[in-house]
């Protein structure tokens, strides 16, 4: 019987307890406030009501921000991808000089973004930035203020979302065969008919996926927006924060993250289907390394140099200055003019002896790093379960988990707020803890799907055959589990959590919504410091955080994908 009960993966007694633990967790956090939410957004005065429609339309502000989003996720799927797939093919399908530099600048985007990223470019752009002045020298009669409105926004979001191109096309033009396009180069293909019969078709799927990652990112943007968008230029995601704010219209801010939850949905489906329908399959069977295209166009060769190094400096020139700045005074920061002998380490030390200056940065690394591992072990007992059991509860526990997959992060928000009612336990100063508790749920909320991808899969790398030698020798399955199997997934573990920790630290999209004004984390710190009236002191503080996050950025990419990665190589 209990041979059976393994091969079965029924579970014991401690099993259905942590299932039905796991079951209220997903009940409690991911399925009731939205339901609540959604409750209370139509059902008013124990009755149906739509009003809260008629309130939408009569909005003007609510239906331009909408409209807004849908332009700049659907510019976004030409502008990213074109973008996108020029850089990959800049550094590895054409052979241009000094490729591996230029791999370096495309990457920044995987140590520099968020509202980081948009804070540095609109005081690089802004109407005080260094890149202005430089125009304004040949264009006196320019508008200072020319970085705002859509076109900062759709630049920004352009620069700043080519990651998924940078790790995912990479992977995919490098598992092209080359003896397929050898082939049809000895049969008299041009390099063009080579690219559109033989290279895009392997391409197709991983540029379809990152389409819906483009789509989805554009759709429930925030920063940019937030930053650089101005009073002509709002999306969904700042509305919502916006309506929030304000008792009378929380209901209307409800309403539009559910409609913004709903066409990520819908997208998702939609997308989907066309991806089943379409054929994506490589005809290839034999791999060779791929040999990089010389062009032999003269003047096209230098055209395509000139263009992946005018993009590399688009990459790196605000890095470049977001570094001098941290190290200029306040001053030198307010007039845009940079001079060495403004440079001093002021900031850097106030960053240490100022509680205003470094509590911020501590309140992430604790909110963070805490959420990071909670996310972890979750998604480990999670995944445990889903490898090993094969009982009805198992598809509610994978579907349950991937719910904050569909959700942008404001409706995660909005559902945990209205549910636990923050507004009136601040008003009651009843908060400290409660609040703490809520924006931690938060943040564990927004890593699940992503945990839950990266740690199930590498279950499937165990060898079923040391459990069960374990388990012939007497050991229960939590020994078994904690001795054999982790040891072996822990490498992975370890990266969830280092890249988790990683993505946490300026997280703004929910904590504007649940943070403490007494714990304020860094998100919500740097977006004060983007504003026009700012202290000079804070918004040197920016440049300050922002060189600090691409240093832990930079470690923690460095730790999970170098060459020898030093957490693989501790536990293997």
């Amino acid at each position: 019987m209990k041979s059976a009960k393994k091969a079965t993966g029924h579970a014991g007694p401690a099993g259905i307890v942590m299932r039905i633990f796991l079951v209220w967790v997903i009940a409690a956090f991911l399925v009731y406030p939205n339901i609540n939410m959604i409750l209370g957004i139509f059902y008013k005065n124990g009755g149906f009501n739509a009003d809260i429609f008629r309130k939408l339309f009569s909005s003007g502000r609510a239906m331009k921000a909408m409209r807004n989003s849908f332009v700049l996720a659907l510019s976004m799927i030409v502008t990213v991808n074109i973008t996108g797939t020029l850089l990959v093919f800049f550094t590895e399908y054409l052979e241009i000089r000094g490729a591996k530099i230029l791999k370096l600048g495309y990457m920044s985007t995987l140590v520099y973004g968020g509202i980081i990223l948009c804070t540095g470019y609109k005081y690089i752009y802004g109407a005080r930035g260094i890149i202005t002045k430089v125009l304004m020298t040949f264009s006196p009669g320019m508008n200072p203020a020319w970085f705002t409105g859509y076109g900062a926004v759709i630049f920004i979001m352009t620069f700043a979302c080519t990651s998924n191109h940078i790790i995912f096309l990479t992977n995919a033009i490098r598992g092209i065969d080359y003896q397929t396009i050898e082939a049809a180069r000895n049969l008299g293909a041009s390099p063009l008919k080579i690219f559109l019969d033989v290279v895009f078709p392997v391409l197709k799927p991983t540029i379809f996926a990152v389409t819906i990652l483009t789509f989805l990112t554009g759709l429930g943007a925030m920063s940019a927006p937030l930053i650089v968008g101005g009073t002509e230029f709002q999306t969904i995601n700042p509305m919502i924060i916006s309506f929030a704010q304000a008792p009378y219209s929380r209901d209307l801010a409800s309403l539009m993250s559910v409609i913004l939850g709903t066409a990520t949905i819908l997208f998702l489906v939609l997308l989907n289907r066309l991806e089943k329908k379409g054929n994506y399959i490589s005809v290839s069977k034999v791999k060779s390394g791929l040999k990089k295209l010389k062009i032999s166009n003269l003047p096209l060769n230098i055209l395509m140099h000139l263009l992946a190094y005018f993009l590399f400096l688009i990459y790196v020139v605000p890095i470049v200055l977001v570094i001098i700045y941290s190290f200029s005074n306040s001053n030198a920061i307010l007039s845009g003019n940079l001079n060495i002998k403004d440079l001093t380490i002021a900031n850097y030390q106030n960053l240490l002896l100022s509680a205003t200056a470094y509590r911020p940065l501590l309140i992430s690394i604790t909110y963070s790093i805490s959420a990071a591992i909670l996310a972890a072990l979750l998604t480990v007992v999670v995944s445990r379960i889903l490898h090993k059991s094969r009982d009805k509860l198992s598809p509610l526990l994978e579907y349950g988990m991937l719910i904050p997959w569909l959700l942008p992060n404001t409706m995660i928000a909005m559902g945990l707020m209205t549910a636990f009612d923050r507004p009136r336990l601040i008003m009651f100063n009843k908060v400290l803890i409660g609040t703490v508790y809520l924006l931690l749920i938060a943040y564990v909320i927004a890593k699940l799907p992503f945990c839950l991808r990266m740690i199930r899969a590498s279950f499937f790398s165990v060898d079923k055959s040391l459990e069960e030698a374990a388990q012939s020798l007497g050991s229960g399955p939590l020994y078994a589990m904690i001795r054999v199997v982790l040891p072996i997934i822990l490498p992975a573990v370890l990266s969830v959590i280092a890249l988790s920790f990683n993505g946490g630290l300026a997280e703004y999209d929910m904590t504007a919504f649940l943070y403490h004004p007494l714990l304020r984390p860094l998100g919500p710190v740097i977006r004060s410091a983007s504003d026009e009236t700012a202290s000079l002191n804070a918004q040197a503080m920016t440049f300050v955080y922002a060189v600090l996050l691409m240093i832990f950025s930079s470690i923690t990419l460095y730790l999970v994908y170098g060459k020898k990665p030093a957490i693989k190589r501790h536990y293997t």
